[in-house]
């Protein structure tokens, strides 16, 4: 199995564990299965909306052995960077939820809502319910000089209704009117990773994720091996022209691929990639697959050519993958 080569796993939770209020099919028995076989598993997110113990009663909920200490957030790591430059004590101007209040009050700082506050910092979390002027008063209090930190800027997350704008949405809306941008905490930055993963003790984790520019450059950043799961946000598409950390080490339909054997990857040739029975080639500068492959052999030709795209693009040769990247993800949206 894949995981043997690890001894911890770390999840993203919006597209990997669940979309809004549902788990994801099979996930939660994939993650009972890893508990079972001794793996230590955390859950990391950048929704910084939610409480830790919020965040633990949904997934125990849906049958997944969680303790709160097990989840982190990036309201928790956004706290943590105002603590290790201000010190307890000081005024926080809040924009968020009550998963930001939260972290401010058990770390001593003081979150207060206006920019006449004086505040010598502006935390900003996703929150559903955010108004207009909470975006105006975090405006006012940066261009007065306080620290601004982003707990993620994620531009979009996954529900079960589809993708909705996320916490990157509203941080664009305050940076039209701001000289500056923020200090992000959540992922892809460092502090959030690290944090999990120092509660884990963890000599050789795996980070799942579904989105390439946070979840996969987060592990990327921290030198951490990443699988990038199709149940979410990101799929062939972006996995095509993904650069440098946005690469991931191993794909899979969902979480469970983690308890399946690993995809190898064959060099066949001088432009030529196979992965199981489906063959990857380059036909007049055109990403070609071998053969139609059957539903159960998209994940292997999605590879194939992915592996075969980063190869042309790292050999700065002009070739086109978009048509293929579209009719692979149309093909495993249908096969569900």
């Amino acid at each position: 199995m894949l995981i043997d080569r690890y001894d911890a796993a770390l999840f993203d939770l919006d597209g990997v564990l669940y979309l809004g209020p549902d788990p994801v099919v099979g996930a939660p028995e994939a993650v009972d299965r890893l508990q079972q076989l001794g793996i230590r598993v955390g859950f990391v997110t950048n929704n910084a909306a939610r409480t830790p113990k919020a965040v633990a009663d949904q997934l125990r909920s849906f049958g997944i052995g969680c303790d709160e200490a097990d989840v982190v957030t990036s309201a928790q790591a956004g706290v943590r960077e105002l603590v290790d430059r201000f010190g307890a004590g000081v005024p926080v101007l809040m924009v968020g939820g009550e998963g930001l209040r939260v972290a401010l009050d058990e770390a001593g700082l003081v979150a207060v809502d206006s920019a006449d506050d004086n505040p010598v910092a502006v935390i900003q979390g996703y929150y559903p319910e955010l108004s207009w002027q909470m975006i105006t008063e975090a405006a006012l209090a940066i261009r007065r000089g306080a620290t601004w930190v982003a707990t993620n800027t994620d531009p979009t997350r996954p529900t079960e209704r589809g993708l909705v704008p996320g916490n990157g949405a509203a941080v664009a809306a305050v940076r039209t009117a701001v000289d500056t941008d923020p200090i992000v905490a959540g992922k892809p930055y460092r502090p959030l990773m690290e944090e999990t993963v120092r509660r884990l003790s963890a000599d050789r984790p795996i980070f799942v994720g579904d989105r390439i520019d946070t979840d996969i450059a987060g592990a990327g950043n921290l030198d951490m091996d990443s699988m990038l799961v199709l149940t979410g946000s990101h799929g062939p598409v972006q996995l095509f022209s993904a650069v440098g950390i946005e690469r991931p080490t191993h794909l899979g339909r969902d979480a469970g691929a983690l308890l399946q054997p690993e995809r190898i990857t064959r060099q066949t040739g001088e432009e030529r990639i196979a992965v199981g029975g489906i063959e990857a080639y380059v036909e007049r500068q055109q990403l070609m697959l071998s053969r139609e492959p059957k539903d159960e052999e998209l994940l292997d030709a999605t590879w194939a050519a992915t592996k075969l795209a980063w190869q042309c693009a790292d050999a700065e040769l002009p070739v086109g993958g978009l048509d293929l990247a579209v009719q692979l993800a149309n093909r495993l949206q249908t096969a569900g």
